[in-house]
């Protein structure tokens, strides 16, 4: 199991990063690698709502990803699942209120877990499992800088 947790502070209130976080068809807006979201389930977002995110890889070929949201608990706590090829991953994005230069931010840490399913997960992971840590840590921190970019160009960030 490899484990990669990156945190930062974004300048505005756990409620309007996690209306952003959530808001699925608006992905494509702020998280630069996304080119689609298509939505499996329909209702409310929440446990059990699933989505289909196309991304563009580095090599400008594109892959398709599934997410499923576990658990949901607005505007602190969202645990999402994620199937790969002998490895299922758990994504767990925190929200915590924190004080900044006196201004009311958020502590957004997200914890990117890969668990393999299958014997080739697990000789995959023993091999690339140091690269793939880093090659996700940096993917996190750029969806962070994205995240808290939208924040503030839609006027959402906390004013000075």
């Amino acid at each position: 199991m490899s484990t990669v947790a990156v945190t930062d502070v974004i300048e505005a209130s756990a409620v309007d990063v996690w209306e952003l976080l959530t808001d699925l068809p608006v992905r494509v807006d702020w998280l630069c690698t996304v080119s689609s979201v298509e939505l499996l389930t329909p209702g409310p977002f929440g446990p059990g709502t699933a989505w289909r995110e196309t991304r563009t890889r580095p090599d400008g070929g594109d892959q398709a990803e599934e997410f499923l949201v576990l658990t949901a608990e607005p505007p602190h706590r969202l645990v999402l699942a994620s199937p790969g090829s002998g490895v299922d991953y758990r994504i767990t994005w925190t929200l915590r209120a924190v004080q900044r230069r006196r201004r009311a931010c958020t502590a957004v840490t997200v914890e990117h877990r890969a668990l393999p399913t299958t014997p080739y997960g697990r000789v995959m992971a023993l091999l690339f499992g140091g690269l793939a840590a880093r090659t996700v840590e940096g993917a996190i921190r750029h969806d962070l800088t994205a995240l808290a970019a939208t924040v503030r160009s839609t006027g959402r960030a906390t004013a000075a």
